[in-house]
């Protein structure tokens, strides 16, 4: 049987940890402090996130050693949080060529600018066929709570891709496969941007038809985008394209739209991320797709907007009004 394994200790990794058992008799599980392995093995939870979600720590292998979990593990689920992503796997030193990687990462390695399965496939020389991504409308909290959820597996081997989604299924996780990985990946770290926008329209007390507005360009700007990246058929109104931006951009679970509210009413950058005390994507992912959409000149109205607001720190107010005049 492969040995899988769950890399990283946030709400996210928590929530697919929880899937995982379901179908795994046992898993491997990295988590790089060992305070926090400690009081997960007394108490049986997540001392950080997800406390609802209770885990049988004798299925469970911990360690803060990377590279012991990277050695005994055949499927390895990466679910960091971009920023750390290039820090974490740093500290490699085992060979990953033949190890299946999924990305559950909604993010872009922010000072290589690459979508993370361009960053692990040039790093750890990793073919495309064992990299796979993690797509869809899936809050942690939801699942922590095993409320019905859908996952996109992309894989450009489908095969693969099938029995990662196997892997993922359970009686409240239903699972499909797609092989559009760059597509779904780049559509991940953008959803994040607009769900910002979307909590900072709220804020500035734009109502529900302004914000169903903004969701219908910003699903075409993704479409744009993904065409430019990489010319192929794809449903963008499927849930792990259209599903993802809506639940994220909606939801009360999600981060990256509070963290617009807060911009909206003024907070910071800065203070909004100490407040918070947890990652926003959205925030970096708005500085790489800016950056790697200035050479391709893609219209991406809403990205351009919510980097003037967030990147040369101009007024919310003013450059909203006038996003409002592009959008239709």
């Amino acid at each position: 049987m492969s040995k899988v394994a769950i890399l990283g200790s946030g709400s996210w990794a928590t929530a697919l940890a929880k899937i995982v058992m379901l179908n795994e008799p046992e898993i491997n599980w990295y988590i790089r402090r060992q305070e926090a392995i400690d009081a997960f093995i007394q108490t049986g939870q997540n001392p950080g996130y997800l406390s609802n979600a209770k885990f049988d720590i004798n299925r469970i292998h911990f360690s803060n050693d990377i590279n012991e979990i990277v050695a005994n593990s055949d499927i390895m689920i990466l679910a960091i949080p971009s920023p750390y992503v290039k820090q974490t796997t740093s500290k490699i030193r085992r060979s990953m060529r033949n190890k299946t990687i999924v990305t559950a990462v909604k993010g872009m390695i922010p000072d290589e600018n690459m979508i993370v399965t361009d960053y692990l496939a040039k790093k750890f020389d990793i073919p495309a066929d064992n990299l796979a991504v993690i797509a869809g409308p899936c809050h942690a909290e939801e699942i922590a709570l095993e409320r019905l959820s859908y996952l996109t597996i992309g894989c450009s081997n489908l095969e693969k891709a099938q029995q990662i989604s196997a892997l993922l299924r359970t009686s409240y996780v239903k699972t499909c496969v797609s092989s559009d990985v760059i597509g779904l990946e780049y559509s991940s770290v953008m959803k994040n941007i607009y769900a910002i926008a979307a909590g900072l329209c709220q804020s500035l007390r734009y109502g529900d038809n302004f914000q169903s507005v903004l969701i219908a360009n910003a699903i075409q700007e993704i479409q744009r985008f993904a065409q430019a990246i990489i010319p192929t058929p794809r449903d963008i109104d499927a849930s792990g394209y259209l599903g993802d931006v809506l639940v994220t951009s909606y939801s009360k679970f999600s981060r990256n739209r509070q963290f617009g509210q807060m911009i909206g009413m003024g907070y910071s950058v800065k203070a909004a991320q100490m407040e918070m005390e947890m990652v926003a994507e959205g925030y970096y992912g708005t500085n790489c797709i800016h950056i790697a959409n200035e050479a391709m000149q893609v219209n991406l109205p809403i990205v351009d907007a919510m980097y003037r607001i967030l990147y040369e720190h101009q007024s919310p107010t003013i450059v909203i009004q006038e996003l409002t005049q592009q959008l239709s």
